[in-house]
Formats: C-alpha cells, structure tokens, sequence
C-alpha cells in the first residue's frame, strides 16, 4: 500500500538571468522519512528549501503538500498559510529574538500559531526540556553557547507540533559534541513520526539520519536512493588511503594493478578497489608512507558524483 506524501516537489525550476540554479528537480517527502539533499555550494539546495517554503517563487514546476488518499492536497504558494501551519523550519543562520528569553521566544512563536496561554504553559517547557535548555529558560540568546543555540531553533520550530520539518543545514558551526547532540534529538522526532528535509554538507550526518538522499549539482539531481545503496552502485567496496613522502608516484607504480580506481587530493592517493588485501600487502614494501583502509562511504560518494574542486558560494 503506497502511503501518499506529505510534500511532491514535480520539475522544480527556477531561474536567475540565464542562469537556472534549480533545473528539474523532483522530491518527495512520506510520512516518517528523513529525505537528505545533498551537493556542493551552489548546487541549489537551500533555493530548493526556500521554494518548497514559499519564500522563493517557482519558475517552473508544482508543490503540493499533505495528500490524502482521495488524491487531494494543498499547493504551494495558493495555500501557504495552511501548509505553513504544518510545517516547522530551521534555516542556516540564527533568527532568534535576541530581546526575549529562550522561553519567552517559544512563547511569542506559539501565538503567531494561534496558540492559547494555556497551551503555550504546558507546550514550552516541555520543549525546554526537550532541547535539554529548562536551565536557560531565563537567559536571552546571546547568553548561549552556538549548539544551545541550534536547540533553541529546532525546539521553536516544534511549537506547532509540526507533521514536516524543514532544516537548511541544522548543524553547521557546531563542535562535534554539539552536533551529536542535535542528532540525537532529530532521531527522537523521526522515531516518534516526525518526517525531516534536511540540507547538510556533513555527510555523516546524512548517513546518521537518511533514510534517502538526493544529491544535487549545478541546480539538478544526479543521484537518489537510500544511503548505502547509492555507496554500492557508484564506488568499489573498499578504499586504501596512502600519505606521506612519494605517496603519489605510486599512481604510475605496479601498485596501480591492485585498484579498480585512483583519485589524488592534495597529497593523498586514494585507491578504490574491491579486495584490498594484496594492495595492503604490497604496501608493506614502502615503510615510509601512512596508509588507511575503510570501506567506502557517503563523502568518497559526494566527491565522486561532484568532484574534489573547492567552489565557491555563489
């Protein structure tokens, strides 16, 4: 039984000048899913977020949210304000009222939602709590760390009990503790039914909480499917990363028999192959390089399908 989607983006378009930033791209969204956009700055991720949200028109191309089974569904701009009243977001950069406390900001987003005194009493510092900030309930923004900060953000985009949370790169800036704290509370909203549209540049983020990806570049998509599935059909199973003094020459070495692929990046040679030990076992014939062997994953992925080139925003 096909259970029908809370968001069906078909041939989004849009356009700059000449330039089409986003080009055909198709998502969709069902209930209880994590849907991870992925791609490099400038790919069209974050225009693709701020079409589905309204905030950017759509040149070419339909959005149409929550259907139901008798095919019926609300579009996006005609029906924003009640598809925005489903919906929670966290954009990349902090919009927290800087003049209000953290509880006090939940507060004044609840009534923007039409929310009651009474409901907003019992709401808030449940999602204090949640975003583990009840003892900050009375510092203002500018008192917390960045990850209290990011919290604070996500609990303010739940305070509508949102059925769709949209979050542009929710993690960015965050030390690694941080982070694992954030991903610990999006996995509590996805096991409690909570469907997610995340952006991130973290690829072990998206391999955390994915359950399908799209990897868009230059405004298209090149790639969807679930995580490890999309690993096994683009890359060889394991890879051998060698470093240090001559690492490269061994690109044009006999060694190179031993690999399905070679990349360089800086100075580091990357073999792609799919039985690693003889490779490993010849390697020991050069005492002085560093070598790792690991399976491949979502960032030996993310640079295959869009390359090792550093772009620039915009």
């Amino acid at each position: 039984m096909n259970v029908p989607p809370l968001l069906d983006a078909r041939g989004l378009v849009k356009r700059y000048g000449e330039n089409r930033v986003v080009d055909g791209v198709d998502l969709s969204i069902a209930p209880g899913e994590c849907l991870g956009v992925i791609g490099p700055n400038g790919a069209g991720k974050t225009t693709t977020i701020r079409m589905c949200l309204g905030l950017t028109g759509v040149d070419e191309g339909q959005l149409h949210y929550f259907t139901q089974a008798d095919g019926s569904s609300w579009a996006m701009p005609q029906d924003a304000l009640a598809i925005k009243a489903r919906l929670g977001v966290v954009s990349q950069f902090d919009s927290l009222d800087p003049d209000f406390t953290c509880a006090e900001n939940l507060f004044v987003f609840g009534r923007y939602f039409g929310l009651g005194r009474a409901a907003l009493a019992e709401r808030v510092p449940q999602l204090l709590d949640f975003a583990a900030l009840r003892h900050k309930a009375n510092a203002k923004p500018g008192e917390l760390s960045g990850g209290m900060k990011r919290r604070l953000s996500l609990a303010r985009a739940l305070i509508n009990n949102p059925d769709l949370l949209l979050l542009d790169e929710p993690t960015t800036g965050l030390d690694p503790q941080a982070r694992h704290l954030m991903w610990e509370r999006l996995q509590m909203l996805l096991q409690s039914g909570k469907s997610i549209l995340l952006t991130t540049h973290f690829m072990d983020e998206a391999e955390r909480l994915c359950h399908r990806l799209l990897v868009l570049d230059h405004g298209r998509k090149i790639a969807e499917g679930r995580p490890r599935e999309l690993i096994a059909e683009h890359l060889e199973p394991e890879v051998v990363e060698v470093y240090g003094q001559g690492a490269l020459e061994l690109a044009g070495s006999p060694l190179a028999q031993h690999a399905a692929r070679m990349e360089r990046s800086g100075e580091t040679l990357f073999f792609y192959t799919h039985h690693a030990r003889p490779l490993i076992q010849a390697l020991e014939a050069y005492p002085q390089l560093r070598t790792l062997h690991r399976p491949a994953n979502l960032e030996d992925l993310f640079l295959k399908l869009t390359g090792r080139q550093i772009r620039e925003d915009g």
